[in-house]
């Protein structure tokens, strides 16, 4: 390990990948309670099944992918490579979900795929900086 300090820029690109997966896990704890609370909605194709599942069975998938982003979000914080490797997953499955759906919403899919590119980007380049920077006492 080099003893060169990481930059404030690097460490803000980490926190800010941190933020947008606890943000994005959130949402999706959010998401998935919803589809649990009103099981007898049906999916927006007027089907109530998506591979064989039901809204509730769906609430209760969204809801723990959405605590393990989440907390994958917090460990980012501790430089932890476990959680990174999950971020950089959640943000490709991300981006493949908002080009899948480019044709219904294309400024929107545009803005997912950057955001997740940028999140892909923090935590594969600099993904060890925070931590280096806690160690340097420079904070977080």
């Amino acid at each position: 390990m080099s003893d060169k300090a990481p930059s404030s820029a690097a460490v803000g690109w980490i926190s800010f990948a941190g933020f947008m997966m606890i943000l994005g896990g959130g949402f999706s704890m959010l998401q998935g309670l919803g589809w649990v609370i009103n099981s007898n909605n049906l999916f927006p194709d007027g089907n109530d099944a998506i591979l064989g599942q039901s809204a509730t069975s769906w609430g209760w998938w969204q809801i723990l992918i959405g605590a393990v982003v989440l907390l994958a979000g917090i460990a980012v914080f501790s430089g932890n490579v476990l959680a990174r490797t999950v971020g950089v997953i959640a943000a490709i499955v991300s981006a493949l979900g908002a080009f899948a759906s480019m044709t219904f919403y294309p400024v929107w899919g545009i803005c997912v795929i950057a955001i997740d590119v940028a999140i892909i980007w923090a935590l594969t380049a600099h993904g060890r900086d925070i931590q280096k920077a806690q160690e340097m006492g420079m904070g977080g």
